[in-house]
């Protein structure tokens, strides 16, 4: 059964404003041209009494381009590199994967 969300999803990833083009690289293999939308946004976090900021980058990727992002795999945008870090994460329609990166 196709979700109604995925034509929207779609619509998003091809909007010139909110998406951009990427290359996906996942670990021994080659480069995939791929649509992200980037958040990076600030994260804050609790620590006993105190507040930790930092800077988060994290990428969405819609799973019908990367069915199977893995720590450890590349991804470079606007000649910047960066690995994914942790597990990625899916939405509840399972049509976007939401990803934590590092600098590579």
């Amino acid at each position: 059964m196709t979700s109604a969300f995925a034509p929207a999803i779609d619509a998003l990833f091809a909007d010139p404003h909110i998406a951009r083009d990427a290359d996906y690289v996942a670990e021994g293999g080659a480069p995939v041209l791929v649509r992200v939308v980037a958040r990076r946004a600030d994260a804050i976090t609790d620590f006993g009494d105190a507040r930790l900021w930092s800077e988060t980058t994290r990428l969405d990727l819609r799973v019908a381009e990367v069915p199977n992002p893995r720590p450890g795999d590349r991804i470079e945008i606007d000649g910047e590199a960066f690995l994914i870090q942790g597990e990625p994460v899916r939405d509840r329609e399972r049509l976007v994967w939401t990803v934590n990166l590092q600098p590579a």
